[in-house]
């Protein structure tokens, strides 16, 4: 099944079924091979996502990729046998390839050719609820498109032409990418006009301190929104589960405030996503708090925690206040807690990991389980005290009705 861009869809399930796939990475000088593992294996869970089923991995080590194949000429022959043997439908490149590049790659292997951003965008298509989210997934998806309309022309559905509307001599890729500003353009108007209605709906809420969850996507962000705030918010163990904003009311001891819990953060993110998604991330930039979860079971969490950081600063949210929640604790004592080691081995052990990191976060840093709502009185006591000095500093009116 080749590429097929509909300009007239909102959604494009690039994979459709479950596919067979095999996923390719690039060694390179100033990368250790455990950090390209960790993005591999990240990229088999998003293509597993998807609904892809991946059977093998291809790596090789390179300074830089190669300019027309990504991978070196005899990897590129290597990785053309085996899913011509093995009938592989997608071959999903861990970065971003040229038109150039996808275009000699599909003639080479007679695969559909996928890479890291493509995958990503078709992850959140599938996911997008609410009309603003298809409309930030389309404009996301039409912006990647735009420079690389070359040589994939051929792959559009004709919405303009005829009559009146083509000028002389005017080349179809001209066409298609007139086509695709157009597009662009109108997706923005749209995007303004939510954006404006979000606002004045941000506006309505009153004086309330406001705190956001971030996080790695995958952390556990909306299991602890459930806990936390008794409602129920889609939480699955796939990546980017959760793409709208989701906004509740919680009151610990009659004092409320909001909680959102927002779109989980990943490494190389595609840059337009990131653009399209800056309105939806409104509610993380007007937080007066941040609730950052990470996954302490996670052999890179805090690889997680820099990624987190970078995302937050390019959004302009790096100043707020931020309580780490260092969740699946269950986890991490299965995972890193010796069976042989005594009891008060574990626990000493336990308290080093939890001492150290109080020390790096000034004391605002929590341990939990949210699934087994093991910690939640600790996060809650955290929340309640944090959330009570920003009313005494920001809405000192509002202390004396609690």
């Amino acid at each position: 099944m080749g590429n097929e861009w509909n300009l007239s869809q909102q959604k494009r399930d690039i994979v459709r079924s479950i596919e067979t796939a095999v996923v390719v990475g690039v060694v390179s000088s100033n990368q250790s091979m455990e950090q390209v593992m960790e993005y591999i294996d990240e990229l088999e869970f998003l293509a597993e996502t998807a609904g892809a089923k991946v059977l093998k991995r291809f790596l090789q080590k390179m300074n830089n990729p190669h300019h027309r194949t990504y991978v070196g000429k005899g990897k590129a022959e290597e990785i053309t046998n085996y899913v011509k043997a093995h009938d592989i439908d997608i071959i999903i490149f861990d970065d971003d390839l040229s038109a150039k590049q996808t275009g000699i790659l599909e003639e080479m292997t007679g695969r559909k050719i996928l890479d890291r951003s493509t995958l990503i965008l078709d992850i959140f298509a599938r996911r997008a609820q609410t009309a603003q989210a298809k409309a930030q997934v389309e404009l996301a998806q039409m912006q990647y498109m735009l420079p690389r309309l070359k040589g994939m022309w051929d792959h559009l559905e004709r919405q303009k032409g005829g009559i009146g509307m083509r000028g002389p001599g005017e080349k179809e890729i001209e066409t298609d990418r007139r086509i695709v500003r157009d597009k662009i353009s109108v997706l923005k108007k749209r995007l303004d006009k939510i954006d404006l209605q979000a606002r004045t709906q941000r506006k309505n809420r009153g004086d309330m301190i406001r705190v956001s969850l971030v996080g790695y996507t995958n952390v556990g962000k909306s299991t602890l929104m459930n806990v936390f705030s008794k409602t129920q918010v889609l939480a699955e163990n796939k990546l980017f589960a959760t793409l709208d904003t989701t906004v509740r009311k919680v009151v610990v001891d009659r004092m409320p405030f909001l909680l959102s819990d927002t779109v989980g953060f990943i490494r190389k993110l595609p840059h337009h996503l990131v653009e399209s998604f800056k309105s939806t991330l409104d509610e993380v930039r007007e937080s007066d708090l941040l609730i950052q979860v990470v996954d302490i079971s996670h052999p890179q969490f805090q690889d997680h925690i820099n990624v987190v950081k970078n995302t937050l600063k390019d959004l302009g949210a790096a100043e707020i206040p931020m309580l780490y929640v260092f969740n699946k604790m269950d986890l991490y004592r299965e995972h890193n807690l010796d069976d042989f080691l005594l009891k008060e081995e574990k626990e000493q052990l336990l308290k080093e990991l939890h001492d150290s990191w109080q020390q790096q976060t000034n004391d605002n840093a929590c341990f939990m389980a949210a699934v087994h709502k093991e910690g939640l009185t600790e996060f809650r006591d955290k929340i309640k005290i944090l959330v009570e000095k920003l009313y005494e500093k920001r809405y000192p009116h509002k202390t004396r009705f609690w």
